[in-house]
């Protein structure tokens, strides 16, 4: 059973930074591509950014330079690292790993909420 499990959210003042962290108890974690995405309220989920078994990563253009995607397959987790937080980030995010055989997996969310 695959279960993957995110943490780190919270409330943070904007231009302050969070870290994600998402547990994954997953068969072969590392042939895993992992991503991170986010929905905001009434809006549709979106890609925020991924990372590839082979450690090839991609960026949505309103976070790129400011969010960071990583893995460390030694203890089956991904992170992501935020930095210059903006209102427009407030979102649930979600962790998700793709298997190479095309299954899609997914955490419960963790609430982000950028406010002064």
């Amino acid at each position: 059973q695959v279960q993957l499990v995110e943490s780190g959210g919270g409330l943070v003042q904007p231009g302050g930074s969070l870290r994600l962290s998402c547990a994954a108890e997953i068969n072969l974690f590392s042939i895993h591509d992992m991503a991170w995405y986010r929905q905001p309220l009434g809006k549709q989920r979106e890609l925020v950014a991924s990372i590839t078994s082979k450690d090839r990563t991609i960026y949505s253009d309103s976070v790129k330079g400011r969010f960071t995607i990583s893995r460390d397959n030694d203890k089956d987790t991904t992170y992501l690292q935020m930095n210059s937080l903006k209102p427009e980030d407030t979102a649930i995010y979600y962790c998700n790993a793709h298997s190479p055989f095309g299954l899609d997996f997914w955490g419960q969310g963790t609430q982000v909420t950028v406010s002064s």
